[in-house]
């Protein structure tokens, strides 16, 4: 059994702080916000590998499942879960797992972090669009095209800084986690 590093628990913590900063800073169009969530589900994933930045993700979750006003536009409780945002809320998790996993077993390189990343947005996507077109009772391809095409230029953007961001910053958490 691995022992847990007590740093590692509070870089969990941390970026699931994180992640609610980058949720506050939002642009409110429509029912889905244009946010900075991702680059910090990113950077846990790909500075904390698998587990522990999954783990930050579960925490984010569960906080604002508490009521706690982490997510997008000053927001928490389970009303914001059951809700048209559930979906990308808990997609959130499996793209931090995924991410995280892809980088793990990949490396790196930055074809292998941007393939990653791509792979996160596909399941956050994944997730999150069906769960919209569930919830405001439209069909998925009506959902796709409202609550995805619109995000993906901003998607490629928060990838590549995400990319640069990993590449810089993993070498300094090397034996820290």
């Amino acid at each position: 059994m691995t022992k847990i590093k007590p740093l590692t628990l509070c870089l969990c913590g941390l970026f699931a702080a994180l992640t609610a900063v980058f949720s506050w800073l939002s642009i409110p169009i429509g029912t889905v916000p244009v946010a900075l969530t991702h680059v910090s589900i990113f950077l846990a994933a790909g500075l904390l590998g698998t587990w522990y930045g999954t783990a930050s993700q579960i925490v984010f979750v569960l906080i604002g499942a508490a009521g706690v006003p982490v997510f997008t536009g000053f927001n928490g409780g389970l009303g914001i879960i059951a809700g048209p945002r559930g979906g990308f809320l808990f997609g959130y998790i499996l793209t931090a797992f995924v991410t995280g996993l892809l980088i793990d077993r990949l490396g790196t390189k930055v074809w292998a972090l941007t393939l990653a990343m791509v792979a996160g947005w596909v399941c956050t996507y994944a997730v999150g669009v069906p769960w919209i077109a569930w919830q405001t009772n439209t069909g998925l391809l009506p959902s796709f095209t409202a609550y995805c095409l619109p995000f993906l230029p901003g998607d490629a953007a928060k990838t590549a800084l995400c990319v640069v961001l990993i590449k810089r910053l993993r070498p300094m958490l090397r034996g820290v986690s």
